[in-house]
């Protein structure tokens, strides 16, 4: 018997194990109960009155929908114009990132310059340093440009995540692939255009979410520059609105929460193949 006929029948031995099959499906239900009930809240909360969000015991569906609650969001605090201030600073951020990620990346890879272990093991190190830890020393550099999108931009374009998560990806690539190129003539440019970047799109769209995500959630810096809502993204908006209503009115306070998170839902719903796809091929060789 062959190895591929020893795995075939592991696997139709372990198909046959209801136990086994009724497990995974116990942990399937509880991981969707735990990520589900509270989302299910939240959600049902935006639609309830101010009166029914304090009913107790907490019901599972209010009496009348009050879906004026979405609206009510915009009267109470500038919605759109913090939603704007979230797309400039997420597809800016987010672009310098991607593009620093792919250059740097490339170059540590394919390139020949001294100490490039060094630098590399420099951007590694960054990983293990918290953000808080850089916000004073980020602060004192970009004080006079507080309430500037420059001052919010600048400091959040660091990307070690991406140069790790990139760098593996194009070690594990194909050197015939690479090798081929270069013997037809192909510069970097073009071998990083013409040849890298498409055979890794997987990995690209992985790298776009996990920075598009982490930059539209971002919330300390810049609650620490902005001070009204000219430059100041939506997490800051949320603060301001549950501030105005003094946290009584969790139902507009959900309504906005759900109104944030629904872009990057969107995006990822059309994604998420894609990205999963790419987290699990790019990060083994090393």
């Amino acid at each position: 018997m062959t190895i591929t006929d020893e795995r075939r029948a592991a696997g139709r031995t372990a198909g046959r194990n209801p136990l086994g099959t009724a497990g995974g499906y116990v942990a399937m239900i509880a991981v969707l109960l735990f990520i589900g009930i509270p989302v299910y809240f939240m959600i049902i909360t935006s639609l309830k009155t101010q009166p029914d969000v304090y009913t107790s015991p907490a019901t599972w569906w209010p009496p009348k929908l009050h879906p004026r609650n979405y609206s009510d969001v915009n009267d109470r605090i500038q919605f759109w114009t913090y939603l704007r201030n979230s797309l400039i600073i997420t597809f800016a951020t987010g672009g310098i990132k991607f593009v620093l990620g792919i250059t740097t990346a490339y170059a540590l890879v394919f390139l020949r310059f001294p100490f490039k272990k060094v630098i590399f093991f420099v951007i590694i190190s960054a990983l293990m340093v918290p953000n808080q830890i850089t916000v004073i020393s980020n602060y004192a550099l970009m004080v006079n440009f507080r309430n500037t999108f420059l001052g919010i931009i600048v400091p959040l374009a660091g990307v070690a995540f991406g140069t790790f998560l990139l760098r593996n990806h194009f070690l594990s690539l194909p050197r015939e692939i690479i090798e081929a190129a270069r013997m037809d003539g192909a510069g970097h440019w073009k071998l990083l255009l013409r040849v890298i970047l498409p055979i890794s799109i997987p990995t690209m769209v992985a790298f776009a979410m996990i920075t598009l995500v982490n930059e539209w959630n971002e919330y300390l810096w810049p609650f620490l520059m902005s001070d009204n809502s000219s430059v100041a993204p939506l997490p800051i908006g949320l603060t301001l609105l549950q501030n105005n209503e003094n946290g009584n009115n969790w139902g507009q306070v959900m309504a906005g929460t759900i109104l944030t998170a629904l872009p990057m839902l969107i995006v990822f719903l059309f994604l998420q193949r894609q990205m999963i796809k790419g987290l699990t091929t790019g990060a083994v060789k090393g």
